[in-house]
């Protein structure tokens, strides 16, 4: 939070609204200041692992959004073309 200019008492200013949880994860307390790699700009507070998961992706949504696709089984249904004809995600 230091390197980020935040004061302890304005941490908990952005997940006050949620009774200090994880914007992604409300099961768990958030604990962790989100921030924007390019700008520098702070998002919100997060737990830790959720954190770290955006950082492992890059911040970037695409793959996000395919691991989360990935996840629900999405991402290896077969798409039919034509009676007969299917094609696998690439």
């Amino acid at each position: 939070m230091r390197r980020r200019g935040i004061a302890a008492a304005g941490r908990d200013e952005p997940s006050a609204s949620r009774g200090s949880v994880c914007r992604i994860d409300p099961a768990a307390p958030a604990a962790h200041v989100d921030h924007c790699h390019e700008t520098g700009r702070v998002r919100d507070v997060l737990c830790l692992s959720c954190n770290a998961a955006l950082g492992q992706f890059k911040e970037r949504p695409d793959a996000i959004r395919r691991a989360a696709a990935y996840v629900e089984g999405i991402a290896w249904k077969p798409t039919l073309v034509a009676p007969g004809v299917c094609r696998l995600p690439s």
